[in-house]
Order: structure tokens, then C-alpha cells, then sequence
């Protein structure tokens, strides 16, 4: 009984006992916990990285409107995108065999 006592004799002082409760409170169950940063932190790491990858979606978008203000860009576009054409001009699509999709042969 000697080695309960000696364990146990520092959760008899009533502020000792009131300090661990109120550090497990903190813990775990407040509304400010630490598991609750936690998992604010995490949510804040993800927002972060689609924030950088929203910002280089709009760094593309941007130079892509860049391009497509001239003219020669809204032409070029047009004529590798949508296969367009001038007048009296004929177009060739060379598709090379490693760039098509292979059919599955077990259907």
C-alpha cells in the first residue's frame, strides 16, 4: 500500500489535482484544444496549397489572354485547336501511332 500512497500522495494537494484537470481540459475538450488547432492547422496547410495553385491557374490564364488579344494568337489558336481553315487552304493531321489511344484487345 506504501507505493500507492507514494504515487498517488501528489494528487492529494487540491491544486495540483485542479492543475491536471484543467490541462486535460485544455487538451481535449475545450473549444480551443489542442486537437482542435490541430486539425485548424492542417485545414489552413490545405488552403495554402490551393491557394498557390489557384494563383499559377491564373498566371496561365492570364498569358493565355495575353496571347488570344492579337490576332495572330486567336489564329494560331484556331487553327491547331479547332482544325480552322483559310480559303483555298488544305490541312493534313498527322497523327503518329504512340499518340492514339490503343483499344483494349480483350473487349
Amino acid at each position: 500500500m506504501n507505493l500507492n500512497s507514494k504515487y498517488l500522495k501528489p494528487f492529494k494537494n487540491i491544486y495540483i489535482l485542479i492543475f491536471v484537470v484543467f490541462v486535460v481540459w485544455m487538451l481535449f475538450f475545450d473549444a480551443n484544444s489542442w486537437l482542435i488547432h490541430r486539425e485548424l492547422n492542417a485545414d489552413m496547410d490545405d488552403l495554402e496549397n490551393e491557394k498557390q495553385y489557384y494563383q499559377k491557374e491564373i498566371e496561365k490564364d492570364n498569358k493565355a489572354i495575353k496571347e488570344l488579344s492579337t490576332e495572330e494568337g486567336v489564329e494560331k489558336l484556331a487553327r491547331e485547336k479547332y482544325y480552322m481553315k483559310k480559303e483555298n487552304e488544305d490541312i493534313y493531321i498527322i497523327e503518329y501511332e504512340d499518340s492514339l489511344k490503343k483499344n483494349n484487345e480483350d473487349e
